[in-house]
């Protein structure tokens, strides 16, 4: 662990940022989401000896959203090997919102420029082995469930329900897609999947834990078992770094410096070889969907600690 890190300074920084969570506002657009407290605030920091040091509301739930991306992509990876992924979804970082359809329609064959924003994303869940969105979602959750050593993990129906119900803009993405040959089968069970994955439920120590193994090259911090093969681990980290923070990717890197994923609950996830995982979470946004509180609260880690990787 990081010298001089412990409960009594994460919880001070926690203090330190808390009028922040008035600077922003919840997802409201999703209407399970629109009931988060702003207030309800947590950070952990999981080191590589299996360590982890937490402070705020260790109790708090929450669900996955984009965050979810970064471990759908893994599945995809692994399920399918990079050739096919990356012949469907582009590598490449956008400035555009994560729910544009500006760019499928420039990019020749509308092909989504990366997995992270939520055309690719879409297509990645699309990807995912199973016969059904139950038997995807399933996979995803093992898979999740062998990352945090927890096999109680679920997804929260009524967050699953809801944004199922009013995704309107995704199906308009899905559709485009399907008609030029980049997602196959039924969008609405892609849609369902999708739905779901985003719904996935955890703790902050879950989070942080699952960006600790991320920063492990893949390797459980226990066993040493290789959860994720290394080399798709550095993937996943380097969409991390420069698609992560939605169309504030750039400035965040120049800011914090670290591979990082934020979704729209709130929660951010961070990643750091050679030292851990790293998770806040606080439900006030800024205009670009990432946590106000936790962009603070990992800036502040990462120079008090020197973690930027550039």
């Amino acid at each position: 662990m990081a010298k001089n890190l412990t409960k009594e300074t994460l919880e001070d920084w926690l203090e330190n940022v808390r009028p922040l969570a008035h600077d922003g506002k919840v997802a409201d657009y999703i209407p399970a989401l629109a009931k988060q407290d702003p207030e309800e605030l947590a950070v952990a920091v999981y080191d590589l000896d299996g360590e982890c040091i937490s402070a705020g509301n260790l109790e708090c739930c929450f669900t996955l959203q984009s965050i979810s991306k970064v471990l759908s992509l893994a599945l995809a990876l692994m399920d399918n090997g990079e050739d096919f992924v990356f012949d469907r979804v582009g590598m490449e970082p956008t400035g555009d919102p994560f729910h544009s359809i500006y760019r499928l329609e420039q990019h020749a064959p509308s092909k989504p420029l990366n997995p992270m924003i939520n055309a690719g994303a879409l297509a990645v869940t699309n990807m995912i082995h199973g016969a059904n969105p139950d038997e995807k979602v399933g996979r995803l959750l093992s898979f999740i469930h062998e990352m945090t050593d927890d096999q109680s993990i679920r997804y929260n129906e009524e967050v699953a329900d809801s944004e199922f119900k009013t995704a309107y803009l995704n199906r308009s993405l899905s559709y485009y897609m399907k008609q030029h040959g980049v997602i196959e089968g039924s969008v609405e069970d892609t849609l369902d999947a999708y739905t779901k994955q985003c719904a996935i439920e955890v703790n902050i120590q879950h989070l942080a834990r699952i960006g600790a193994i991320f920063a492990n090259d893949g390797r459980d911090l226990d066993s040493g078992r290789q959860i994720l093969p290394r080399h798709l681990a550095r993937i996943c980290k380097t969409f991390m770094v420069t698609c992560g923070m939605y169309d504030a990717s750039g400035s965040f890197a120049i800011r914090v410096g670290i591979p990082a994923k934020s979704g729209v609950s709130g929660a951010v996830v961070g990643a750091v070889n050679g030292y851990g995982g790293i998770a806040v979470y606080g439900a006030a946004l800024d205009e670009k969907g990432n946590s106000v509180v936790g962009l603070k609260l990992l800036e502040l880690l990462a120079n008090r600690y020197d973690l930027s990787i550039f």
